[in-house]
């Protein structure tokens, strides 16, 4: 069904070559649409990691929470955490746990392998987050990290809440905007979402972030729009 509905749009293509151009445009922009899609479903995040590593970041790059420089190539201190949390979107899709979801969720899937909600961050940080809430913590709650104890990073693990350095709440909010508005299924609360458009006016976009986007738009043929914004 899927190759055929691509065949009906490549023939429509054809056939309206002697139409408007709006109408020829259409027909191209939805073909390249349907591409993507029929690639992007095909995605598992098994296969993404090496992607992830040797495309988006080939000569190293900062760890999202605390700016920690990092090589290319391998680094057991370093792992790639969601940004938006991978049980709040098990919890969207009903899917069950993570392992379930992996062998009868699709839409997980494809979910779990998108790019722009992937980010290096120094394991034990990312560990520590796990599927806490972003948010801002009355008073200072730093937690000494022991693979970077000068790392501005909070926690209040009562309240079940992170906040971040301010220099990555830009990156985070654009990361989690997107995914509340690229899939349906997940949901951010106005509240959260009202912050984190703060957060985005208040750090925007560096050339590392634009050229970021550029790199995962090419491999996923998807943009995050907050970036461009």
């Amino acid at each position: 069904m899927k190759i055929m509905k691509i065949v009906v749009l490549v023939v429509l293509a054809f056939t309206l070559a002697c139409c408007s151009d709006q109408v020829v445009d259409e027909v191209i922009a939805a073909l390249k649409t349907e591409l993507q899609s029929t690639n992007n479903r095909q995605r598992s995040y098994r296969k993404t990691i090496p992607i992830f590593w040797n495309e988006v970041y080939p000569a190293g790059g900062k760890t999202l929470y605390c700016s920690r420089d990092f090589d290319g190539g391998y680094h057991k201190q370093v792992n790639i955490e969601h940004v938006f949390p991978m049980s709040w979107v098990m919890k969207g899709l009903r899917c069950g746990d993570r392992n379930q979801c992996r062998r009868n969720s699709e839409r997980f899937r494809f979910i779990e392998s998108d790019m722009h909600n992937m980010y290096p961050a120094l394991s034990e940080a990312n560990k520590i987050r796990s599927a806490m809430a972003y948010g801002i913590i009355k008073g200072e709650r730093h937690l000494r990290l022991e693979m970077d104890p000068k790392c501005d990073f909070e926690v209040d693990f009562r309240k079940r809440r992170v906040e971040p350095t301010p220099s990555a709440r830009g990156e985070i909010a654009r990361a989690m905007l997107y995914m509340d508005d690229s899939y349906p299924e997940l949901e951010l609360f106005k509240r959260q979402r009202d912050m984190l458009i703060q957060w985005h006016k208040a750090d925007r976009p560096s050339k590392l972030e634009k050229r970021r986007n550029d790199v995962i738009e090419r491999l996923q043929g998807v943009r995050n729009h907050w970036v461009d914004r």
